[in-house]
């Protein structure tokens, strides 16, 4: 029996609930995080393994754009390394998270060595990067919907460094006040995409598969750190 093509609200709705149920906002090491329990030791560990996450974003991207031969993404999808990798106008995301870094009183070369990097986080981030260059341009940009979750959990975790983390320079922040914005943008972008380009069944399927792997490699990177600083 041939599968059923879902219409974009029903396609919208399962991207919605994988969210919903397995996005790593409800991690527990991010519950202790915005309840104000993380000691400095366990937040310098946390920034420090996001922070080869956040380096590698812009070679996910450049994956993606490798693979996709249409020009109209292409054109959507180029700002992403720029936003992160950053220009002569913006400095970019990563230099924002090395701000943080410094912030919570870590060296850069401490974060560009990758000094406290755990195995788990390496592994789970390569592999993302890997998945990126190996599947089909559409099933890549459904991987990054997770950022379709991330503006309330950056809220969150803004209020919760402001609240209970008073030796973090708020200046370190910036990271997260821009990805406030630039993460509704960014996802809405993803989604029309998403949501234009898989309108077969296999590829619907598809990416709901690829939604979930991200966010088990997010949840991994998580399990990784947490195990690091119990």
């Amino acid at each position: 029996m041939t599968e059923p093509i879902w219409d974009k609200e029903t396609f919208r709705a399962h991207l919605q609930e994988i969210g919903s149920r397995a996005y790593h906002d409800k991690h527990p090491f991010h519950l202790r995080m915005n309840n104000g329990e993380l000691s400095p030791e366990a937040i310098r560990g946390w920034v420090a393994n996001r922070f080869y996450y956040q380096r590698n974003i812009p070679r996910k991207d450049a994956a993606i754009l490798s693979n996709c031969p249409l020009r109209q993404v292409r054109r959507i999808w180029i700002h992403r390394i720029t936003d992160h990798d950053g220009n002569v106008e913006n400095p970019g995301g990563i230099e924002a998270w090395l701000q943080l870094g410094r912030a919570c009183g870590l060296t850069e070369v401490e974060l560009w060595d990758d000094a406290h990097l755990r195995p788990g986080v390496r592994f789970a981030v390569d592999a993302y990067v890997e998945f990126a260059r190996t599947q089909p341009w559409p099933i890549a940009i459904a991987s990054s919907l997770t950022e379709l979750f991330a503006p309330d959990l950056m809220a969150t975790r803004l209020a919760a460094f402001t609240k209970y983390y008073h030796w973090i320079d708020p200046e370190g922040l910036s990271y997260f006040r821009n990805r406030l914005s630039q993460a509704r943008r960014d996802s809405g972008e993803a989604l029309e995409i998403t949501l234009e380009y898989c309108r077969t069944a296999e590829t619907q399927r598809a990416a709901l598969k690829a939604l979930e792997f991200k966010c088990d490699v997010l949840w991994s990177m998580l399990d990784s750190i947490d195990k690091a600083y119990p």
